[in-house]
């Protein structure tokens, strides 16, 4: 059941370099940023709101029966987008918990999203992720697949020393591509936001290293796929490809 101390935020912005319009991108028949805020509406956690700085992205959301709030034009990322977003559909600070799903993940499993947020759970956690193992060879050297580098803490959980483009850590074992979905404590949002942009966050171009920087607490859950991003034209057609296919097995009902 849905709590009152939860918030799924989706920042939406369309001035994609590689995508342009990306929000608004039919998929499986209904904009990206809508069927993003169904799956989201799935994880069946808390409320969620779509934060956009374009007129028609929020008419599209609200058309389809969502919530969607305007924030500024000119963040620097997601994360100051949803906080703005934060602080205007809730300033009786009702939310506890803050979930901040990527608009341009149309193809993810509910269940993500809970586990992202299940991370919380521990009162010494300050922000949860995920990431799954890379099991495609190249992918272990590609500097687009970003790895979280932790401790076992058990089946399925690590708790995240470092965030990097390179191949890591060295030697044999499993490596991990780290899915940029995040479960923040209100209190740790707050306290990430205002802290100035940190040496490895510039240098790794990779805004999570700032809070592990400043002593803040990630643990990530481990889990058995890497949703799709969307980001180029590829994407666009794998994206739609992945949903006609979900809608067939839907229609055709489970196996017998």
């Amino acid at each position: 059941m849905p709590s009152s101390d939860t918030l799924i935020l989706v920042p939406a912005r369309m001035a994609s370099t590689r995508l342009p319009g990306k929000p608004l991108a039919d998929v499986g028949g209904r904009p990206m940023i809508v069927e993003v805020a169904r799956r989201s509406a799935a994880a069946n956690i808390g409320r969620v709101v779509i934060a956009t700085d374009t007129e028609s992205v929020r008419e599209a959301v609200v058309k389809a029966g969502f919530e969607a709030v305007m924030t500024r034009t000119d963040h620097p990322s997601g994360s100051d987008r949803i906080f703005e977003a934060l602080n205007i559909v809730d300033p009786n600070r009702t939310a506890k918990r803050v979930v901040n799903v990527q608009g341009d993940l149309p193809t993810i499993d509910p269940a993500l999203i809970r586990a992202a947020l299940a991370l919380l759970d521990e009162a010494a956690v300050d922000i949860g992720t995920l990431a799954a193992e890379i099991r495609v060879e190249e992918e272990r050297a590609n500097p687009n697949v970003v790895k979280a580098v932790g401790s076992p803490l058990g089946d399925g959980r690590l708790r995240a020393l470092y965030f990097t483009r390179a191949t890591a850590p060295w030697g044999k074992g499993p490596l991990y591509h780290h899915i940029g979905l995040y479960a923040y404590r209100r209190a740790a949002l707050e306290r990430f936001v205002a802290l100035p942009p940190s040496a490895l966050e510039s240098r790794e171009r990779l805004e999570q290293l700032r809070a592990l920087e400043a002593g803040m607490r990630i643990d990530v859950a481990i889990v058995d796929t890497v949703p799709l991003g969307v980001d180029t034209p590829d994407d666009l057609v794998k994206a739609r490809v992945l949903l006609a296919r979900e809608d067939v097995r839907s229609r055709e009902g489970p196996a017998k």
